[in-house]
């Protein structure tokens, strides 16, 4: 890997477009490096990942309205829709729009944590999409979701967005853009205008992620796909875009990140370097902020060593700055303590998430944020006696480069109302490469037969892992039948523009 420097120039200096940090993106899309075996059954695990959590979420009420809206936009050859007819195809932006808020709605699809936060298989249908309007077989699909990989999360380790209350989501247009640039032979210019362009329309607050959460948060990554869609196909008709777009006197690093003096680093392949940092990312086995996992686990542990919960007086949960101010008390969020906040605002509260799974010693996608659920007395009493800490040990846990340090997790303190205690800690979830029971295959396959169990039947289940699980030798027809149809979809009937 090679380490970048990344400043904003005045327009004085004028920066050569090879020095510019898009360009070298760029020049990473397309270089022609072949793809390493253990990454493309990486990928061909995620893309099973993607649509176990698509098929989960595919008759909720966020995927419903984007089918809807997406629908209307007929195209042939075209894409698939996740839940539709294989024979219903539309616009490959729209096509990426509706799956991407399938796969984002559950929160449940994986992750990637450094300086930035990040659910790297959002490049995931954008990919498909284009692959299958267009006619790209496995191999070149894989260099394509490999490369949006790399790029989304090299740009995570070198550039913190949330720090200045940017989306996470600003980073993935770009890597989308520079994925589809792989994927599709293109040449680095194009590639290049296609970054600044998917980069410049893609950048917006966090508040979709703060206080009152709404369903915008599995809309985010999937309007950010859709846009690099739309800057790829602008680029290859010769269209530009502003630029410098991170070093510019009037730029990102300049007036959104933190300012004209400040300097990023940014890690990218070497020309001839394999593109592997999906190996670097995770999934989740439970539907949940990642954050989360770790302590879903511990709290099942501990909550199996308690017979009767009501005599906890007090849980001190003593976790990095990131759980702390983004799903723990340190967000001083009300919603987050509130039995009648949304789902969207349970799975970001730590609080609740800890409680319920300690009272159910397990955790389930549907059941554990249900309503009567979340507003069960005896939940809501011990749900309240939780609060978060900043330690400094997990926090720099947390930024830790060393796969053997790096940690997601937390110590906990229960206390009683007799004055004894219970302690006990876990560093990363049990799914982890590092935890008690690392997912590999067989676990991506079983959780997309458990998801999409009553939902998709078995034949279709059976053709779609058949599929998935032979990607990188299928040509183009096998692609467009990459997706799973649901007998009886429905529609809300809802109306909008569309």
């Amino acid at each position: 890997m090679i380490d970048h420097e990344v400043r904003t120039y005045k327009s004085s200096e004028k920066l050569a477009r090879e020095d510019q940090l898009a360009h070298k993106i760029a020049s990473v899309a397309a270089d022609p490096v072949p793809v390493d075996p253990q990454v493309s059954e990486m990928v061909i695990n995620r893309v099973i990942d993607n649509a176990a959590v698509a098929a989960a979420s595919v008759r909720r009420k966020a995927p419903t309205h984007a089918r809807e809206q997406a629908l209307p936009h007929a195209l042939t050859p075209g894409s698939t829709v996740f839940g539709e007819a294989l024979s219903t195809t539309i616009s490959p932006e729209w096509a990426a729009f509706a799956n991407g808020v399938a796969v984002r709605e559950l929160d449940f699809h994986d992750t990637f944590l450094a300086k930035e936060y990040s659910h790297p298989g959002d490049n995931i249908p954008p990919m498909i999409a284009v692959a299958q309007h267009l006619g790209v077989g496995g191999a070149d699909l894989i260099n394509g979701i490999a490369t949006g990989y790399e790029i989304q999360i090299d740009l995570a380790k070198g550039i913190s967005l949330h720090e200045h209350k940017i989306d996470h989501v600003a980073h993935l247009g770009p890597s989308v853009a520079a994925g589809l640039g792989a994927m599709l032979h293109l040449p680095v210019d194009v590639t290049y205008q296609a970054i600044g362009q998917a980069l410049h329309v893609t950048t917006a607050t966090r508040q979709s992620r703060k206080g009152e959460i709404s369903s915008w948060k599995a809309h985010a990554p999937a309007f950010a796909g859709k846009m690099a869609i739309e800057a790829v196909d602008r680029a290859m008709r010769g269209e530009g875009s502003p630029s410098p777009i991170y070093e510019g006197e009037d730029g990102v690093i300049a007036w959104i990140l933190s300012g004209p003096d400040a300097r990023y680093t940014v890690p990218l392949p070497g020309s001839g370097e394999a593109k592997r940092a999906i190996l670097d990312s995770y999934t989740k086995e439970h539907s949940a902020e990642y954050q989360a996992q770790a302590l879903i686990d511990l709290a099942r542990r501990m909550g199996a060593q308690i017979a009767d919960k009501s005599t906890i007086k007090k849980i001190t949960i003593h976790t990095s700055h990131h759980t702390h101010n983004v799903i723990g008390t340190g967000a001083e969020d009300p919603q987050k303590m509130d039995p009648k906040a949304s789902r969207e605002t349970l799975d970001h509260s730590i609080m609740y998430i800890f409680a319920v799974a300690m009272e159910d010693e397990g955790w389930h996608h549907e059941r554990s944020y249900a309503p009567e659920r979340a507003g069960r007395p005896e939940t809501v009493e011990l749900w309240h006696k939780i609060e978060t800490r900043e330690d400094p040990e997990w926090t720099r846990r947390y930024h830790s480069t060393d796969p053997d340090e790096m940690a997601f997790g937390g110590r906990v303190e229960i206390e009683f109302e007799d004055g004894s205690t219970l302690v006990d800690e876990l560093a990363v979830a049990d799914a982890h490469p590092l935890g008690a029971r690392p997912f590999a295959r067989e676990n991506y396959v079983e959780k997309f037969r458990t998801l999409s169990e009553g939902i998709v039947s078995e034949a279709e289940q059976n053709r779609f892992l058949d599929l998935a699980q032979n990607l990188e030798q299928l040509g183009a027809d096998d692609i467009r039948q990459l997706s799973f149809v649901v007998e009886g979809l429905g529609h809300s009937g809802s109306k909008g523009i569309f």
